[in-house]
C-alpha cells in the first residue's frame, strides 16, 4: 500500500531501491549489453542510461542497442521505460555518427555565425528527429554557457558567443526544435562553464571567480531565460568550484547554495536537475564517491551522473541507500526527486515508443531533406572576417600554373568523423571520446575536464588529407601540403613557402596552442618579407576551430573561420575558397559588431505586418533603437516612437485618422516585417504608403534591430517594399520619407553643419543630431546598425556633445566623417538617386519664457494687410486642404486632415490679405498681428473667410496633443532638468467651448490674457508644436517670408498661451529655414527627402 507520502504514485515505488534506482544515470564501454548494465537495470533499477560515443557504431545498431536496454527494463518490470541521454551537440561533439544516415551539422558557434534562429531551430528539430529515431529520448543540450572569457576557455566553439542575450536567442530557439522533435532537454552548464580559470595540477578542478552579481549580468542570463520559456526539462549542474567573497564551494553540484538556493529558489527551475559525473578524480580524492552521492542529492539534485566504471556505480547506490539509513536523505526526499524525473519520463517517452523506435526506416526517408540543410547550414556559417588583399575566391587571385600549399597541424580527429571511425576499426584503442576541438573540451561527452589535453598535437596527421584531396580536385593544379608542429618552421616548409604563390595555413585552437600562432606569424612573416622582394605570396589563414585565433590580429590579412573540422565544415571551406558561394557568415557576440565584419548578402523572409502579433515587438524594437542611437535629440525622438505612430488607420488619440476604408482616405498602409517566428521578435520593420489619387509611394520607415546589424535584415526589407511599391496600379513616384507619420521624414542628416544649404554657419543638424545612429536606413538607430549595408561608423567615441538644460546642443565637437554620405551610399546601392534631395528641418525655440519676438515684426505684418485666424473642424476645412493639396503631397494633406479632427488640441492658424472680405465667424478666431495683441492671446471675432485671399497656413498643437503619437520631436523633452517658463499647460480643453466639430468659441485677448502661469520646476518641460508651414505660390519673395514669419509668430504665440516651455516648429521646407533663425529658432533635426521614379527599380525587382 501507498503511504500519505506517495498516495499518488504506484505501490511499486514503496521500495526505496526503486525510487533510487530512479535518481542514477549510468554509462558503460562497449557496444554490446554487458551483464553490469544488464545488472544494473534488472537488480537495482537503473533508470537512465547515458550513451557515449564509445556504445555506438552506426544507426542501426544504436537503435538495437537502445531497444535492447529497454526491453530489458520493460522486463524487469520498470513502470516506465529507461531515460536514454545523448551529447549531440553538432560539430566536433556528436557521439553517434553515422554518414549514411545521420547527418552532421555546425557547432553552436558556427550556426550562430550563420545568423539565423530559425536555422537553429531547424538543425536542432533535424538532429533531435534522427537521435529519436534510434531510440534517445533526451538531449543533453542546449549548451547555455556564455564565453565571457572567450579566447581561452576550454568551451570553445560548443558555446554559442560572448553575448548572453545571443546565447539565450539562439538556444531557446534550438530547446524548441528539440521539444518538437519530441525529446526531453537538459540545459548545460550551469551555473556556467564559459568562465572558467584553471588554477593548478591535475587533481585541481576549474575555479568561478566572479560573483554572483556578476554571474548575474552575463553568465545566468541565458539559464534564467530558457526557465521563463517553461520548456527546459532538465538542468545539468558542473562539478567546478566557485570562489568568490560571497560563496566558497569545492563543486557546483554538491552545493545547496547552487542547486536549491541559486537555480531553483532565485531562478526558479522546477525541473529535474542532473549533477555533473562524479567519477572525478578530484572529488574522488576530496569527499569519496559514495560521500558526494548523497551530497549531491542533498544539495538538490535529483539524478547523479556515475559514466562507466562499474564499481564506483555500485558504490553510489550504496552510497544513497546509506544515506538514507543514516537519516541525511529524507523519504520526503527522495520522492520529491522522483516525481520530476517520472513527469519528465512522461513527456518524453512511452512503452510503444520505446520498444518500437523507427530506425532506418525514418533515417533513409530524412535524410536527403537533412542533407540539404546540413549544406546550408555551413555554407551560411562560412566566416571571412578579413580580406584585405581580396584573395578570395583563389580561382580568381591564382594562375593555374601556379602552386597553391597547405599547412596543418597535427590534431586528433574529432568523434564525429571518419578519421575516428577507421581508426577504430584498425586497432582497440582506450582513449576516452575525443574533444569538441583540439583542445577545446573535456575528453567525455558530459563535459569532464579532469582529463583535459591542453595540447592539440595529436597522432592524427590524416585529419586534413580530405581536405588537401578536396582542394586539389577544386582548383584543378597542383598542392602541396605538410604538417606543422611545435617544432617551428623547419627547412621544408621553407622551401615550399619559396614554391608556392598563395599559402593557406590552418589553425585549430592557436590561443590554448601557441605554437600555432607562432608558426603562423612566423610564415606570415616569410611571406611579406618575399613580396616586399617583388615575389608572389598570398597568405589565408583558416580558424577551423575557435574564431578567435587572428580575429584581432590585423597583420592576417586574409581570415577565414570554419568552428569545426569535420569532413561537411572542410568541403564548405573548400567552396567558399574557390567561389561556389560567398560567404555570409559574422562572428558571433561581440566580434558580429565589429566593423572588419563582411556585411552579410542573405535574404530574410519578408511579411506582412499583423497589428496584433507585431505591435508589441516594434515597440521593443523602436525603444532598443533609442538606446543604441548616439545623439540626445535621437534618443528624443526615437524614445517616444511607438507602433501607434505608422497605424494610421487606427491613429494615436481621439481624432484618428480614418480607417483604410472609410471614404476621403488618401492614404493606403501596407508595413512590412522580418521576425523571428518562433520568439516573435522583430528584426526589422518598415512601412510603406500608397496615394492613389497622385500615384505616390512612400517607404516611410526602416528600422532594423541593433543586434542584426550587417545581416541583410535592411536589404530584405528594402527590396520587399521597394517590390510593394512598384507594383501599386498607377505608380508614378517612390518618395523616400513622410511628414506623417514623422518618425522617418527622410535620410537624417548627421554631419553636415550647412542645414539650409546656404554658406552661413548654424548651429546645426550635427549637434543636434550627435553620433551616427540615427533615425533612417543607416546602421545604428532606424536602420538599426544595418539597413543590410553602409558604412556602420557608430563609435560614440566620435561625438562630444554637452547639452546644456535646455536640451538643445550649442557645445557640440563632432567627428562623424562622412556618416551621411555613407547613409546616402547605402540607399543609392539600393537604387535611389540621391543627387536631389529635398531638406527637410526640425526647429526648436527651446525656453519660451526667455523668448522674445524679432523687433518690428508685427508691424511689418500689419503694414503689409496680412491679418490671420485660427480655426478647428473638419466641417470649415475644405478651404484649408485644397490650399494644402496644390502646395505638398498626400501625406501632408492626411497630416492637416488629421489636425483639423483634434479640436481639442489641436488647429490651423490661416494668414489672408486683409483687404478680402469680411465673413461671418463660422468656426473662426481672428488674431491680431500687432502690438496691441498679447503674447498669449487670440483676437475677437469677424474674421475674414474669403478662401481665395488664403496667404499660407500652419498646424498648431498644444502640448500633450496626440499629434505627437505621429510626430515624435513633439513629444516633451527628457533629457535633463525642465527650462523655466511663466505658464503651465492648460490641458487638452478647447479654450473654453464646446470643441464641436466645425465650431470655435470667440475668445478675446483679454481671456486669453488671463492664463495663470505657474511654476515649470518638475517634470519634462511640456512641447508646443507649430506643424507644416505653407506658403501659397506666386507671393512675392519678401511678402512670401513675412506671411512664413507671420505664422511661426502666431504659433510660438499660441503654444505659450497654452503652457509650452518650448516650440518645436517640425517640416521646414528647404531653404524657408533661413527667416525663421532671426526669431531664435535652433536646428533640432533635419532630413533629406528623396524623392524617384519607380522605373529606377522595376527591373531589378
Amino acid at each position: 500500500m501507498s503511504t500519505s507520502l506517495d498516495g499518488d504514485l504506484d505501490p511499486l515505488w514503496d521500495d526505496l531501491d526503486w525510487a533510487i534506482g530512479q535518481m542514477l544515470i549510468m554509462g558503460w564501454d562497449g557496444t554490446e549489453v554487458t551483464p553490469q548494465i544488464r545488472n544494473l537495470i534488472e537488480e537495482h533499477h537503473l533508470g537512465s542510461i547515458l550513451l557515449t560515443a564509445k556504445n555506438l557504431k552506426s544507426a542501426h545498431e544504436t537503435a538495437k542497442l537502445v531497444q535492447e536496454l529497454q526491453t530489458i527494463a520493460h522486463q524487469a518490470g520498470h513502470p516506465y521505460p529507461l531515460l536514454i541521454a545523448l551529447d549531440q551537440e553538432n560539430g566536433g561533439v556528436n557521439s553517434l555518427f553515422d554518414e549514411d544516415y545521420i547527418c552532421q551539422f555546425p557547432s553552436a558557434m558556427g550556426i550562430a555565425a550563420a545568423g539565423s534562429p530559425e536555422l537553429a531551430y531547424a538543425i536542432a528539430k533535424a538532429t533531435a528527429t534522427e537521435v529519436s529515431a534510434c531510440g534517445v529520448n533526451l538531449m543533453l543540450g542546449p549548451v547555455l554557457d556564455v564565453l565571457t572569457n572567450a579566447r581561452y576557455q576550454p568551451l570553445g566553439v560548443r558555446a554559442t558567443s560572448d553575448d548572453p542575450q545571443e546565447v539565450s536567442q539562439y538556444n531557446i530557439a534550438a530547446m524548441k526544435g528539440y521539444k518538437d522533435a519530441g525529446l526531453a532537454t537538459c540545459g548545460k552548464h550551469f551555473p556556467s562553464y564559459g568562465n572558467l580559470d584553471f588554477l593548478g595540477s591535475s587533481l585541481d578542478i576549474p575555479i568561478i571567480t566572479q560573483t554572483l552579481e556578476e554571474l548575474s549580468l552575463s553568465a545566468i542570463v541565458p539559464f534564467r531565460n530558457a526557465i521563463a520559456t517553461g520548456r527546459l526539462d532538465a538542468m545539468f549542474v558542473g562539478g567546478c568550484g566557485i570562489a568568490n567573497p560571497s560563496m566558497n564551494v569545492s563543486h557546483a553540484c554538491l552545493s545547496d547554495q547552487v542547486v536549491d538556493d541559486l537555480l531553483r529558489n532565485e531562478l526558479g527551475f522546477r525541473g529535474v536537475a542532473f549533477s555533473e559525473c562524479l567519477e572525478m578524480e578530484a572529488l574522488s580524492h576530496e569527499i569519496g564517491v559514495k560521500g558526494g552521492t548523497v551530497m549531491a542529492v542533498e544539495a538538490g539534485c535529483d539524478i547523479v551522473m556515475l559514466c562507466r566504471a562499474y564499481d564506483v556505480q555500485l558504490e553510489a547506490i550504496a552510497g544513497l541507500k546509506l544515506g538514507y539509513a543514516n537519516g541525511i536523505l529524507t523519504r520526503e526526499r527522495i520522492f520529491t526527486s522522483l516525481r520530476r524525473v517520472l513527469h519528465m519520463k512522461q513527456g518524453c517517452t512511452s512503452w510503444p515508443q520505446a520498444l518500437q523506435p523507427p530506425g532506418l526506416a525514418l533515417l533513409s526517408k530524412i535524410h536527403p531533406a537533412h542533407l540539404a540543410l546540413s549544406r546550408k547550414a555551413y555554407d551560411d556559417s562560412i566566416t571571412v572576417m578579413r580580406d584585405r588583399d581580396q584573395l578570395l575566391p583563389l580561382s580568381r587571385s591564382m594562375h593555374q600554373r601556379e602552386e597553391l600549399l597547405l599547412l596543418t597541424p597535427l590534431v586528433k580527429p574529432l568523434p564525429a568523423s571518419s578519421a575516428t571511425k577507421t581508426l577504430e576499426s584498425t586497432k582497440s584503442t582506450t582513449t576516452t571520446a575525443a574533444t569538441a576541438t583540439a583542445t577545446a573540451t573535456a575528453t567525455t561527452q558530459h563535459d569532464r575536464w579532469l582529463h583535459r589535453d591542453r595540447s592539440a598535437v595529436m597522432s592524427g596527421e590524416g585529419v586534413f588529407r580530405g581536405l588537401g584531396r578536396s582542394l586539389a580536385r577544386a582548383r584543378h593544379g597542383k598542392l602541396l601540403h605538410t604538417s606543422y608542429t611545435a617544432n617551428g618552421v623547419r627547412p621544408v616548409h621553407e622551401n615550399l613557402i619559396h614554391r608556392a604563390s598563395t599559402i593557406i595555413i590552418v589553425t585549430a585552437d592557436a590561443n590554448r596552442n601557441l605554437y600555432q600562432a607562432g608558426f603562423t606569424k612566423h610564415v606570415a612573416m616569410m611571406c611579406s618579407m618575399l613580396r616586399a622582394n617583388g615575389q608572389n605570396k598570398a597568405l589565408v589563414v583558416v580558424a577551423v576551430s575557435s574564431p578567435y585565433d587572428f580575429a584581432m590580429d590585423k597583420s592576417i590579412g586574409t581570415y577565414v573561420c570554419t568552428f569545426d573540422f569535420t569532413e561537411t565544415a572542410m568541403n564548405a571551406l573548400v567552396r567558399a575558397l574557390f567561389g561556389e558561394f560567398a560567404p555570409s557568415g559574422t562572428l558571433p557576440g561581440t566580434l558580429r559588431k565589429s566593423k572588419k565584419v563582411l556585411k552579410s548578402r542573405r535574404n530574410w523572409l519578408v511579411e506582412a505586418y499583423n497589428r496584433d502579433r507585431d505591435g508589441h515587438g516594434l515597440d521593443e524594437l523602436l525603444q532598443a533603437l533609442a538606446r543604441a542611437s548616439g545623439g540626445a535629440a535621437l534618443q528624443q525622438h526615437l524614445r517616444h516612437a511607438t507602433a501607434a505612430a505608422f497605424e494610421l488607420g487606427h491613429g494615436g488619440g481621439g481624432g484618428a485618422v480614418a480607417a483604410t476604408s472609410s471614404p476621403g482616405r488618401l492614404l493606403e498602409e501596407a508595413h512590412l516585417v522580418v521576425r523571428n517566428s518562433s520568439t516573435q521578435a522583430l528584426y526589422g520593420f518598415c512601412a510603406t504608403y500608397y496615394a492613389p489619387s497622385t500615384g505616390t509611394g512612400i517607404l516611410g520607415g526602416l528600422f532594423v534591430d541593433p543586434g542584426k546589424r550587417n545581416v541583410s535584415v535592411g536589404r530584405s526589407l528594402h527590396r520587399g517594399a521597394l517590390r510593394l511599391l512598384t507594383q501599386k496600379p498607377g505608380i508614378t513616384k517612390i518618395q523616400l520619407g513622410t511628414c506623417f507619420p514623422g518618425v522617418f521624414p527622410g535620410i537624417p542628416v548627421l554631419d553636415d553643419g550647412n542645414v539650409s544649404g546656404s554658406s552661413s554657419s548654424t548651429t546645426g543638424a550635427t549637434s543636434a543630431m550627435g553620433t551616427p545612429s540615427a533615425v533612417g536606413g543607416q546602421s545604428p538607430a532606424v536602420a538599426g546598425g544595418g539597413v543590410g549595408g553602409g558604412n556602420n561608423n557608430n563609435n560614440s567615441s566620435n561625438s562630444n556633445s554637452n547639452s546644456n538644460s535646455n536640451g538643445n546642443n550649442n557645445n557640440t565637437n563632432t567627428n562623424n566623417g562622412n556618416s551621411t554620405a555613407s547613409l546616402r551610399a547605402w540607399f543609392a546601392r539600393g537604387g535611389w538617386d540621391v543627387a536631389f534631395p529635398r531638406r527637410l528641418t526640425n526647429l526648436v525655440i527651446p525656453d519660451l519664457a526667455r523668448w522674445s519676438p524679432p523687433e518690428g515684426l508685427t508691424r511689418h505684418l500689419a503694414g503689409a494687410g496680412i491679418s490671420f485666424d485660427l480655426i478647428q473642424g473638419p466641417d470649415i476645412a475644405d478651404g484649408v486642404l485644397r490650399h494644402v493639396a496644390a502646395l505638398a503631397g498626400p501625406e501632408v494633406v492626411e497630416l492637416y486632415r488629421y489636425a483639423l479632427s483634434e479640436t481639442k488640441t489641436c488647429a490651423v492658424v490661416r494668414a489672408k490679405a486683409a483687404n478680402h472680405g469680411n465673413g461671418s465667424s463660422n468656426g473662426n478666431s481672428k488674431i491680431k498681428a500687432d502690438a496691441e495683441t498679447s503674447a498669449d492671446g487670440m483676437g475677437g471675432a469677424g474674421s475674414p473667410s474669403g478662401e481665395h485671399a488664403l496667404l499660407g497656413t500652419v498646424i498648431v498643437s498644444r502640448p500633450g496633443s496626440s499629434l505627437a503619437t505621429f510626430l515624435p520631436a513633439l513629444q516633451p523633452l527628457r533629457l535633463g532638468r525642465a527650462p523655466h517658463t511663466a505658464a503651465t499647460a492648460t490641458g487638452g480643453g478647447d479654450d473654453g467651448g464646446s470643441g464641436g466639430s466645425g465650431h470655435h468659441a470667440t475668445t478675446t485677448a483679454a481671456a486669453a490674457a488671463a492664463v495663470t502661469p505657474t511654476p515649470h520646476d518638475v517634470g519634462p518641460p511640456a512641447t508646443g508644436g507649430i506643424v507644416a508651414p505653407l506658403v501659397a505660390p506666386g507671393t512675392a519673395q519678401a511678402a512670401a517670408t513675412l506671411v512664413l514669419q507671420g505664422l511661426a509668430l502666431m504659433g510660438v504665440r499660441q503654444n505659450k498661451a497654452h503652457g509650452a516651455a518650448r516650440s518645436v516648429l517640425s517640416w521646414v521646407v528647404d531653404e524657408a529655414y533661413e527667416p525663421l533663425r532671426t526669431m531664435q529658432f535652433e536646428v533640432l533635426q533635419a532630413f533629406d527627402e528623396i524623392t524617384n521614379a519607380p522605373e529606377n527599380w522595376s527591373s531589378e525587382l
